[in-house]
């Protein structure tokens, strides 16, 4: 059993007009799983009708082989899926202490050790501890979003582009930093436009076109497809050379 199985959802943000149109993902424990796309393929509205933020109107969401479709947010989040958004991840006005404090709002009693363990992950939250986040550069902006998603003590976590905006010495440092959470035993499910750096940390991945599956695989064979290049390069998305599309890449 997946620790994260996400079986052909379907919504969007009205009912006449699905965007995402029957997609099925899954992650492991210590898994990184990037998915990958063109604009407009639907990723990130995957990823929060997965987290609850939209609700699905077909489909099944399961966390360890508990059924969380359609489920509240903060339901979600207790049954052990956290959620970064690209943008509004933090709070501007409170200090990263504060940020942090708010982040462990479900257990009481647990902020002062949960704090601790951030500091200890991220060192550097620790040294800015009690300046504004607003102050933070974007790269640390997002350690601290992903630092505050890990307060709740997930099993799975939900990052939608967390390298957007960075420059490429600060994605390189939140890459490093995302396949150690995942080396920890949490599941990563990331959407991603970086995607060569993003498939290089990943264990496999999973390609959308048109709010579908369009292929999936182990992240270098994916990485490798000369047909997924052409994609990112604004090539009309094509069938890659002997895959099979509903078996995924050869050898997967």
């Amino acid at each position: 059993m997946r620790l994260l199985d996400v079986e052909g959802i379907v919504g969007g943000y009205a009912t006449a007009e699905h965007i995402v149109k029957g997609v099925t993902l899954n992650a492991d424990a210590g898994e990184v799983v990037t998915i990958i796309g063109p604009n407009g393929a639907g990723k990130s509205t995957a990823l929060k009708l997965i987290s609850g933020l939209l609700s699905p109107s077909q489909g099944k969401v399961l966390i360890g082989g508990e059924d969380i479709t359609r489920q509240s947010p903060q339901f979600i989040a207790r049954a052990g899926l956290g959620f970064v958004p690209q943008e509004r991840n933090v709070f501007g006005t409170l200090s990263i202490a504060e940020n942090l404090e708010v982040s462990c709002r479900f257990e009481r009693g647990a902020s002062k050790r949960r704090m601790e363990e951030a500091y200890a992950r991220f060192p550097m939250l620790f040294d800015k501890r009690r300046v504004s986040a607003k102050s933070l550069s974007g790269g640390q902006r997002q350690i601290l979003a992903m630092a505050m998603a890990l307060m709740g003590k997930p099993r799975a976590l939900l990052l939608d582009e967390p390298t957007a905006g960075l420059s490429p010495k600060a994605a390189h440092e939140l890459f490093e930093y995302i396949r150690r959470i995942a080396d920890e035993g949490i599941a990563i499910l990331m959407v991603e436009q970086n995607a060569l750096e993003s498939l290089d940390i990943s264990d496999r991945a999973y390609v959308l076109v048109d709010g579908r599956n369009h292929l999936d695989g182990p992240a270098n064979a994916v990485a490798n497809d000369p047909d997924i290049r052409r994609l990112f390069l604004g090539g009309r998305a094509t069938k890659p050379t002997g895959v099979d599309m509903q078996a995924g890449l050869p050898g997967h």
